[in-house]
């Protein structure tokens, strides 16, 4: 793991295959969050949102742009390990049992079907719409008991940040196993409805949030605005960092 604008990021895919079955085969619940420009902002501004993002095992990076701060920075080479990634490496490895909480039960059927075409075994899955609730509001004893009565592995948690990587927080104490990641619109992208990811070309130049203000302009304009306006504090403060660590090798 390493540690960038305050975030403990795993890059390295395998390391997060063998961390998930490493934490498996121990008793208790841990969770990962997946780690996008939104997560960036929010962490930066509020210390306590820092803290439950970096409570869990560690996060992903869901941003295209972090690895290229981090060129810039550092110039080291990093690489995205988005959400939608690494639901598909789950989903479609067959390993694990697993259970997808959160969104619409209308999106979840919806999910549910297209994923069975990747993966038959989620046939037999749950798929559950949660109550539209403030955080602190949710009945986190029964949510653990369905999912351990379910003997799910891995809970999906489509929740939208920063709420469900509090809710992850929250759950953790009263779940007795499995390991819980919060992959927000991926639900969406994978359901075969009128959400989708960014075509690949786009991805791949860094210009997926242009794709996601065209698909849904109020919410990520204001999104967007929100990063920007963090931004070069966060550049600057992981500047001084770098020179901090810079003199400390050449006393």
């Amino acid at each position: 793991m390493e540690s960038f604008f305050n975030i403990r990021y795993e890059f390295d895919k395998n390391k997060v295959s063998s961390s998930i079955a490493n934490r498996l085969k121990q008793p208790g619940s841990d969770y990962i969050c997946v780690s996008d420009g939104n997560i960036l902002h929010n962490t930066y501004m509020n210390k306590d949102y820092l803290d439950v993002i970096n409570g869990g095992m560690f996060s992903i990076c869901d941003s295209s742009y972090v690895p290229v701060y981090l060129k810039w920075i550092y110039n080291i080479h990093r690489d995205q390990y988005a959400g939608s990634d690494i639901f598909l490496d789950i989903v479609s490895a067959d390993k694990y049992r697993m259970i997808f909480l959160g969104a619409k039960q209308s999106t979840l059927d919806s999910l549910k079907n297209e994923l069975i075409k990747i993966n038959p075994n989620v046939a037999s899955m749950t798929f559950k719409e949660l109550p539209f609730l403030p955080v602190e509001e949710f009945d986190y004893p029964k949510i653990a008991q369905m999912i351990e009565d379910d003997k799910a592995e891995i809970i999906w948690i489509s929740l939208g940040a920063p709420k469900q990587e509090r809710f992850m927080a929250n759950l953790k104490p009263y779940l007795h196993h499995g390991v819980m990641i919060a992959i927000g619109a991926t639900f969406n992208f994978f359901s075969g409805l009128k959400i989708k990811r960014a075509p690949d070309w786009m991805i791949r130049n860094h210009m997926e949030f242009i794709y996601r203000i065209y698909s849904e302009p109020k919410k990520q304009l204001k999104r967007c605005w929100c990063i920007l306006s963090t931004l070069p504090a966060l550049l600057r403060q992981e500047y001084k960092k770098k020179r901090s660590a810079d003199n400390q090798k050449n006393f």
